[in-house]
């Protein structure tokens, strides 16, 4: 894997040591972070990516003096620095160095893109896991925080010893929430629906996006609560996130599934709509 990281005011080759054993966010998990995506130097949404770093630094009581037009710009800087038809990924950090159970002083920073290959459309297998994402009073998630990763790890671990790619998320209350890794959709007589937003997952940035496109051709889209019954009764699931953009689910539990045309008209949306974003 090439990568080149931004740390301390220069580009550094690979992952270069950027903590120690005393800084706060290795000990205490104050650590944000978000992900872009550069394929074919298309950088689509990059500036709310970027936005969304300041906010989830901001949930995690971590001071800066960043603006999101400098994270954009060293981001492009960084694109331009592989061939053109580079697929990469951009994973701008903030974390805490003083403090000990709360951040203090001004946090820490850098941007590490590297590369990893677009995945194809050729479908996943999801199951429905026991692990829950945790409610807004109980964990900090209106943020990209690294401390809420543990959660998807074990639900992902779970999944795939059971012969599964991903998992399917529920919040406390039995609701569908997303998958482990991006978020979830589902589609029934050629209407789409996805999880309605209620401060127990991260509403993504390609999430958002999919529900404009398909809304300014005339899809009809649907933020609502989920059951793990709608699933069973779907005409087709996809998944949104910024790893592989839209992506079908080829199998629900026990269930086979197609990719069907509600996902496919999302995917050919979104990949023109990134034809626009080229550095």
């Amino acid at each position: 894997m090439k990568a080149i990281t931004y740390f301390d005011g220069d580009w550094h080759d690979g992952s270069p040591p950027v903590m120690g054993p005393l800084t706060q966010s290795f000990m205490h998990g104050s650590t944000v972070f978000d992900g872009a995506r550069a394929f074919s130097r298309m950088v689509p949404d990059l500036d709310l990516h970027c936005a969304r770093l300041l906010n989830s630094a901001t949930v995690m009581g971590l001071e800066h003096d960043l603006t999101v037009q400098q994270l954009c710009d060293l981001a492009i800087e960084g694109v331009r620095r592989f061939p053109d038809n580079a697929e990469l990924y951009i994973r701008p950090v903030m974390w805490a160095e003083d403090g000990f159970l709360i951040p203090e002083g001004k946090a820490r920073f850098s941007m590490t893109l590297f590369e990893v290959a677009m995945p194809e459309p050729t479908g996943m297998s999801v199951c429905l896991s026991d692990y829950r994402r945790p409610s807004p009073e109980m964990a900090p998630t209106q943020a990209k925080a690294a401390c809420l990763y543990p959660n998807t790890s074990l639900a992902l671990t779970d999944a795939q010893a059971n012969g599964y790619d991903n998992a399917v998320m529920r919040d406390g209350d039995g609701n569908v929430v997303e998958f482990g890794t991006s978020n979830l959709w589902y589609a029934k007589d050629g209407v789409a629906m996805t999880p309605e937003a209620n401060g127990t997952f991260l509403v993504g940035v390609t999430r958002n996006r999919v529900i404009g496109l398909l809304r300014d051709v005339g899809v009809e889209v649907r933020e609502q609560s989920v059951r793990p019954e709608d699933l069973d009764d779907a005409d087709e699931i996809f998944s949104t996130g910024n790893l592989g953009k839209v992506l079908p689910i080829t199998r629900y539990e026990q269930r086979d599934l197609q990719p069907g045309p509600v996902f496919s008209k999302a995917r050919e949306l979104y990949f023109d709509y990134a034809k626009g974003t080229v550095v």
